[in-house]
């Protein structure tokens, strides 16, 4: 078994060469509108927590504005500082991030005078995930320590199908996603 570092050099490597296949058009057409299974693991009214894609990430964008249309609010994660633990706050316009700033990661997040949200549904981007809800993440821990402070919450990752691995290392910290998203199958809910 590969070691996390080896394995997440390899992930992003594989993600990378894959968006790079895409064509803009297909690429466009993907991710539009969360599938049947995925929404019903949201309730009604409850506020979702998305991410703002970096370069190679499954996007996010369209279920925000899906979930924006349909009423639910939005959230983003949030950081104070490096090092201090991610929140969540309200993004209002999800396909055009008026409401971002630069973050102290480099990542767009809302800014800082933008409400705090809990959401009760987040969707998580992968680097890697295997078929029974393992993820791997950038490997900062923030989602997972999210997620453990926060045992509520329903996670759903979202990822590319080449993003699936056979043998994922977990330590006791990692989190599980109820269900994956790709854009040819869902897996779960687990």
């Amino acid at each position: 078994m590969q070691s996390k570092v080896e394995l997440r050099k390899s992930l992003r490597r594989l993600r990378r060469e894959h968006v790079a296949s895409l064509d803009e058009r297909t690429r466009a057409l993907l991710f539009m509108r969360p599938p049947g299974a995925a929404l019903a693991l949201v309730p009604d009214g409850a506020s979702v927590g998305l991410y703002h894609a970096a370069a190679e990430e499954a996007p996010a964008a369209r279920y925000a504005q899906f979930f924006q249309e349909a009423g639910h609010d939005i959230a983003l994660p949030r950081f104070q500082s490096e090092g201090a633990p991610m929140q969540f706050a309200r993004h209002s316009d999800p396909l055009g991030g008026s409401d971002l700033v630069t973050g102290p990661y480099g990542l767009m997040q809302p800014a800082a005078d933008a409400d705090i949200l809990q959401p009760r549904v987040l969707f998580v981007p992968l680097l890697g995930f295997a078929e029974d809800g393992g993820r791997i993440g950038r490997g900062g821990g923030h989602y997972d320590a999210y997620l453990a402070a926060h045992p509520d919450v329903v996670p759903i990752g979202l990822a590319w199908d080449v993003q699936r691995v056979d043998d994922l290392p977990q330590e006791a910290h990692d989190i599980a996603m109820r269900a994956i998203v790709t854009p040819t199958r869902i897996f779960g809910p687990f």
